[in-house]
């Protein structure tokens, strides 16, 4: 259905008419760099263009008093010096005869998306505005912000559409308190905002911006404040606090509707936050949300104040929803030891609200913990404190990091010539095989008998892996037999890490025994979902029960699965589904779609051929950049699945540092 953008020129009309060195960096450029930046790439074009009209008195008094809806209508009449006198009474805001013409294009800009996406026009979009909004109140004007553009779009689609449940997402780098204020009370609203807080001594320096509160009345919980206590946070951190605190409240809330306050100033070199989360990060956030409320997101522009970073964040954020790639990640793993003091706090605050929080709030350590073999590897080095480096700019602007579109979005190979998939439009039917020479010469390397069916299905898959890697394919699914399966995936792993020293990340459900050769060079992450109980053998190798339950299954992908795949980095993912792999559909699409943001796609899914008349087209969708079907209902995870959880965590935590929910002792 495609992606929304919204905008209208007339929004640059605004602009500071006096010397104020604080509210000066709000300016129209801001709004013309990000467009440029779009232009530039190629981006708008790409996107539906939304016609945009001023939201109605009405429509501002979803959430504004009438007595504020007309002082603000007349500065329109207001001299200079009247609009100085009036914007002093604010806090960190300035008027403009403007003002009022541009605040009500930027509310109706909110609503004209909300209504394309919720209408079915588009399946999402952004919408770039000024002023911004998630400070401004009922009756109050607030750091740069008039009206409050992203609550009114809730409220609206509160109203016309009659949702139950919308998620807020503000990272913008300021507490957003306007918005928190609005929906305090109401359990309908989720609201999670990260924001720099240093102890209460950062703008707006409020004591309800820190990690204890929480909402009020029937909204308590509903209000999830992650403060960050120092400067220099970088993508780690940012994906730390998606990981342990937003995506599992996310994922239990089950919303209808995703908006962002989608504010800039939280990326690198940002005057007003001092952190050090890339542009890329913002992609990887996008697509993270993206399984949430059927796809459906609606950003709007909030703050951002370096124009270079801001314009790249804003076309990160759109390539992510347009489809593209999910740029690699630079950067180690490793989350400060404030962001997890942070984390800690809030988790803490949040979990006699969520039974999300409740079934894993601290390791569960039996007395035979040991180090495992292997533990001699290399462990990461702790980051006690986050730094701004001052030379580290540049090159991050310099040089985005980007993964090209294959021309293949996804393939599918089947093991058996002839047989019919129903699999949805786009999705190429490889009939192309490696070489049968090449094929025999790699089984016989890896020492095993394949039948002649089982042979040619191997060609074919060493065709589509060989075409991921060559940056043809981005994502492909390929079947094989039952008996051939464990077979096959130790070939596809030898030839992955043979093109290039590529390091694979391979997830093997089922009855998939691990590779005796498998290397233990630390390019190869293992994990086997199967069994009755948690096994580690290194700090790359290691086994988990399958969860039965879906809080058990959602903290297995966003605590462990999750976690591990980005502190490892991998190049590709393969992901095999052998005989007795117990996932169900969705279990299998949320999995692939969770594994397609560390490594931009790339991802080959091995099925065994009994399973692949019920899987192939779910995971074809996820895997093409659909939203995969609901776990249902949630269920706290079982005490068996939160030992097994707690058990590995412990053991690897010294090596994968993003794992990490709280912060060691000093």
């Amino acid at each position: 259905m495609g992606t929304a953008l919204v905008y209208h020129e007339d929004m640059t009309a605004t602009r500071l008419l006096w010397d104020d060195p604080e509210c000066e960096i709000e300016c129209p450029e801001r709004l013309t760099a990000a467009l440029d930046g779009l232009r530039q790439r190629g981006l708008e074009e790409r996107c539906q263009c939304l016609s945009v009209c001023e939201a109605s008195e009405e429509e501002l008094g979803l959430v504004h008093s009438p007595e504020y809806i007309a002082l603000v209508q007349k500065t329109q009449t207001l001299d200079k010096e009247e609009l100085h006198t009036l914007s002093k009474q604010y806090d960190a805001v300035y008027f403009h005869p403007d003002t009022f013409h541009c605040a009500r294009l930027a509310a109706g800009a909110a609503l004209r998306l909300v209504d394309a996406v919720l209408t079915g026009a588009v399946h999402n979009g952004v919408a770039l505005v000024r002023p911004p909004g998630h400070h401004s109140q009922r009756a109050a004007a607030n750091g740069f912000c008039v009206f409050n553009n992203v609550a009114i779009a809730a409220r609206h689609a509160k109203q016309k559409y009659g949702l139950q449940r919308i998620l807020i997402v503000d990272w913008d780098v300021h507490h957003g308190q306007g918005i928190q204020y609005i929906f305090e009370d109401d359990p309908s609203v989720l609201y999670f905002s990260w924001h720099r807080y240093e102890h209460g001594n950062f703008w707006p320096f409020l004591p309800e911006s820190d990690a204890d509160t929480v909402g009020r009345g029937r909204g308590q919980g509903f209000t999830v404040n992650l403060p960050w206590n120092q400067v220099g946070m970088g993508n780690a951190d940012y994906l730390a606090a998606f990981l342990h605190v937003l995506l599992p409240l996310a994922f239990e809330f089950d919303p209808e509707l995703v908006l962002v306050s989608a504010g800039f100033d939280s990326a690198i070199g940002d005057p007003e936050g001092q952190m050090q989360a890339t542009p890329e990060c913002f992609a990887h956030l996008t697509q993270l949300l993206q399984v949430l409320a059927g796809g459906r997101i609606c950003a709007v522009l909030e703050g951002g104040y370096h124009l270079e970073s801001l314009a790249q964040s804003v076309c990160m954020m759109v390539q992510t929803l347009l489809g593209d790639p999910t740029p690699p990640l630079p950067g180690l793993m490793v989350p400060c030891q404030s962001a997890l003091e942070s984390i800690q706090s809030v988790r803490t605050a949040q979990t006699p609200h969520w039974t999300s929080l409740q079934q894993n709030v601290a390791p569960v350590l039996s007395s035979s913990t040991h180090s495992p073999e292997g533990s001699s590897l290399p462990v990461l080095a702790d980051s006690s404190t986050c730094t701004v480096a001052e030379d580290s700019l540049s090159p991050c602007l310099d040089r985005p990091c980007h993964r090209p579109t294959p021309p293949i979005c996804i393939a599918v190979a089947l093991a058996v010539s002839g047989a019919a998939l129903d699999l949805p439009p786009g999705v190429l039917h490889q009939e192309g095989s490696a070489l049968r020479e090449e094929t025999e010469a790699w089984a016989r390397l890896h020492k095993s008998q394949f039948q002649d069916d089982d042979l040619a299905a191997l060609g074919k898959s060493l065709c589509l892996l060989d075409g991921i890697l060559d940056g043809q394919i981005r994502s492909a699914i390929a079947t094989t037999t039952a008996l051939a399966t464990a077979a096959t995936l130790g070939v596809l792993i030898q030839r992955c890490v043979a093109h290039r020293g590529q390091r694979l990340l391979c997830v093997a459900l089922g009855q998939l025994d691990r590779p005796l050769d498998l290397a233990g060079n630390g390019r190869i992450l293992w994990l086997s979902i199967r069994g009755k109980e948690a096994d580690i053998w290194s700090m790359f190798h290691f086994s988990t029960p399958l969860p039965q339950t879906t809080g058990g299954f959602l903290s297995f992908i966003l605590g462990l699965v999750l976690p591990l795949a980005y502190g490892f980095q991998p190049d590709m993912v393969l992901m095999a589904l052998g005989p007795a792999h117990g996932l169900q559909n969705a279990q299998a699409a949320l999995l692939a779609a969770m594994l397609r943001s560390p490594v931009g796609g790339r991802i080959l899914a091995l099925v065994e051929e009994e399973s692949i008349l019920q899987l192939a087209r779910t995971l074809a969708q996820v895997l093409h950049g659909e939203t995969p079907p609901s776990l249902g209902p949630f269920s706290m995870a079982s005490p068996e699945e939160i030992q097994a959880l707690m058990f590995l965590k412990a053991q690897l935590e010294p090596r994968w540092k993003l794992l990490q929910v709280a912060a060691p002792p000093p």
